[in-house]
């Protein structure tokens, strides 16, 4: 079939006639198998886009708790930075909400391993797990001492 064919050849090309399909509502010429499966990965995307801010977030936090004598207006910057990511994220897909709660303990890790390969501080040395609540972590005026 052309359509899956242009999919595999031009994929701008293919969204844009599957934008004029929509829009003409030519259900029956629609690629819907490539369609469907490009829908569930712009949901997929939108969690990671959400996850990778929070890991940051959550590693700069333990670098500002664990390395108090390197703290820097850099640091700063970066924890105000990945709040802002994160809230913005959530005003556009206030549907992530309930995810942002599922994944947080397990983000966690993340931060873990950035404060771990940034800080070159032993691992023992970080909690095995989250010592900030989700509220905390967002909460603009949070910073652990």
């Amino acid at each position: 079939m052309y359509v899956s064919h242009l999919y595999e050849t031009d994929f701008y090309a293919w969204t844009q006639q599957q934008v004029s399909l929509l829009k003409t509502q030519q259900w029956g010429q629609l690629d819907t198998i490539n369609l469907i499966e490009e829908i569930e990965a712009l949901g997929r995307k939108e969690r990671q886009e959400l996850r990778n801010p929070l890991g940051v977030l959550l590693g700069h936090l333990l670098k500002w708790q664990f390395q108090p004598y390197k703290r820097s207006n850099s640091w700063l910057s970066t924890i105000r930075e990945q709040r802002v990511q994160i809230k913005l994220l959530l005003q556009d897909s206030p549907s992530l909400k309930p995810y942002l709660d599922e994944v947080f303990f397990a983000v966690y890790e993340l931060g873990l391993a950035l404060a771990i390969r940034e800080t070159q501080l032993g691992e023992q040395l970080f909690p095995e797990e989250c010592p900030y609540t989700l509220e905390q972590t967002l909460n603009p005026e949070f910073l652990p001492n």
